[in-house]
């Protein structure tokens, strides 16, 4: 069971960047077993996958996002990165931070909005 407390968002203009950050707890010695996400939900659409990391720091990528986001961890800080760069509109949206696949009662955390916009 993993609880997140995620943090770093704002309002940015197109084009700024932002770094979220996810603190983990509650993962007891095996975070650095786990991969972990980043998601995010727009108002009126279904949560997506935007990135995740393997164990041994594989990076995976939603193709909009690629080129533009970089996700990183560290396992000595329990915490889980997301530095975003070159921000759309499109982008708008809350980010959660979770394991990958979540659990099946979720155990999602409050998210940090991200708000793009000229």
């Amino acid at each position: 069971q993993v609880l997140v407390v995620e943090s770093g968002g704002g309002l940015v203009q197109p084009g700024e960047s932002l770094r979220l950050s996810c603190v983990v707890s509650g993962s007891g010695r095996i975070f650095r077993f786990l991969v972990m996400g980043w998601y995010r939900q727009a108002p009126g659409k279904q949560r997506e996958l935007v990135a995740d990391i393997t164990n041994g720091g594989t990076a995976s990528y939603l193709d909009s996002v690629k080129g533009r986001f970089t996700i990183s961890r560290d396992n000595a800080k329990k915490t889980v990165y997301l530095q975003m760069n070159s921000l759309k509109p499109e982008d708008t949206a809350v980010y959660y931070c979770n394991q990958r696949p979540p659990l099946a009662n979720g155990n999602w955390g409050q998210g940090t909005q991200v708000t793009v916009s000229s």
